[in-house]
Formats: structure tokens, C-alpha cells, sequence
């Protein structure tokens, strides 16, 4: 069994909220008992619980929540904030790549471009 804590407003918990809404509104009428408590039939209830399907979780969602549970247990939450926000960043590091590799086209378009104008 895995948890994800989500924002309350996001659309996954809206969705986790109507999906469950659902589940109350369509349960199976149940027959009360000589106690008083209400059981769910037998056969409709077996029928329910093998018509369900479990909703699957890809890999890319189980190695994010993996991920984000070692961030905490480690305690390195912040220390990755802060690494990633400096010229260290992966994300800097990128741009820069990018860059650097726009201008190098531009360099070498202008020289094809020079050559073959004559």
C-alpha cells in the first residue's frame, strides 16, 4: 500500500473525492441483521469485490514517490533546494548547454552562408 499527499485543491484530489462519493453513493443495499448492525449481501458483495479494479501506478509515479520518501527520511530537502537554485543547477547547467550550443549554429550558418554567396 503506498500514500500520496496531495494538495487539496488539486485536480487528483478532486478526483479522489468524486471517486469516493461514488463508491458511498453506489454500495450495495445491505439487509439488517437480528443485532441491529447491517452486513452487505453475500453474493453482491463478493460480485463488487471482484468487478472492482485496482487503479495501477505507473513506474515514473512509484519512483517519484520513492524518490520524495528518501528526500525525507535522508532530511536533504533542503540541501537539494538550495544546491539547485545556485549556478550549480541542473537546470543552469542546461540553459548554458543550450545557449552555447545556439550560438555555435549561428556561428557556423554564418560561415556556410559567407561561402556560398561568391
Amino acid at each position: 500500500r503506498v500514500t500520496k499527499e496531495v494538495d487539496s485543491t488539486s485536480k487528483e484530489a478532486k478526483s479522489f473525492l468524486k471517486q469516493q462519493e461514488k463508491w458511498q453513493s453506489a454500495a450495495p443495499a445491505s439487509l439488517p441483521t437480528v443485532s441491529g448492525v447491517k452486513r452487505p449481501s453475500g453474493m453482491s458483495s463478493l460480485l463488487g469485490k471482484i468487478g472492482s479494479k485496482k487503479q495501477k501506478m505507473s513506474t515514473l509515479e512509484k519512483s517519484k514517490l520513492d524518490w520524495e520518501n528518501f528526500k525525507e527520511e535522508e532530511g536533504i530537502v533542503e540541501e537539494l533546494a538550495i544546491h539547485n537554485r545556485g549556478k550549480d543547477g541542473y537546470i543552469e547547467r542546461k540553459a548554458f548547454l543550450e545557449r552555447v550550443d545556439h550560438r555555435q549554429f549561428e556561428i557556423e550558418r554564418d560561415v556556410r552562408l559567407s561561402r556560398m554567396k561568391p
